[in-house]
């Protein structure tokens, strides 16, 4: 996960909304250095990363609502979304990461031990399509799925890259029509009226 940019040039003397605008175009700026990954479906880390810098801008609008203008919350519900749209891309990830491993792809060392390591956090906060005991036998390094496991991996794995593409197409769907109406423009306006 990228870092956060540092915030520069805040003012202690100045009120909380001038620096709440500060905090909020660094945050924009941290977001639009990711967008030049939007149109590629496979830069999985630097998409996630797009996510985080989405995030992190949405957090500032809703943290500071009190002293920004009210129509920061038409921008806080699309954030939202583009979170939402590329955090469902982003668990798609995980679970063809963990497809394929399961399949005994070539995948080993360091990628494996963090495919592994995504699909423990993914198992505890959202669960899995799969039995959880399923999970725990596939999740056997030494242990080769049998030829009815195979199959119903191999057919998991394709119905699950068909979701996300999918899914990359509406999430890049959607980001382009923010663009067409220049929703970064549309942001810094916002944070430009007073």
């Amino acid at each position: 996960m990228a870092k956060a940019k540092p915030i520069r040039g805040l003012d202690c003397q100045a009120s909380t909304g001038e620096n709440a605008r500060i905090i909020a175009r660094t945050r924009l700026d941290e977001l639009y250095s990711w967008a030049k990954y939007v149109d590629n479906p496979y830069h999985v880390r630097e998409l996630h990363n797009l996510r985080i810098a989405t995030k992190r801008l949405r957090y500032t609008l809703e943290v500071f609502e009190d002293v920004l203008p009210a129509a920061s919350q038409a921008i806080v519900k699309e954030l939202s979304r583009i979170q939402d749209e590329i955090g469902t891309l982003h668990d798609s990830d995980v679970m063809i990461a963990l497809l394929r491993l399961c399949l005994g792809s070539q995948d080993s060392g360091m990628a494996y031990e963090e495919a592994l390591v995504e699909t423990k956090k993914y198992q505890r906060k959202k669960g899995f399509t799969l039995p959880a005991e399923l999970v725990a036998d596939l999740l056997e390094p030494g242990v080769a799925p049998s030829a009815e496991q195979r199959y119903g991996l191999e057919r998991m794995l394709l119905r699950q890259q068909q979701n996300r593409e999918k899914q990359y197409s509406d999430f890049r769907q959607h980001w382009y029509q923010l663009q067409a109406r220049d929703f970064r423009r549309e942001i810094l306006d916002i944070l430009d009226s007073r």
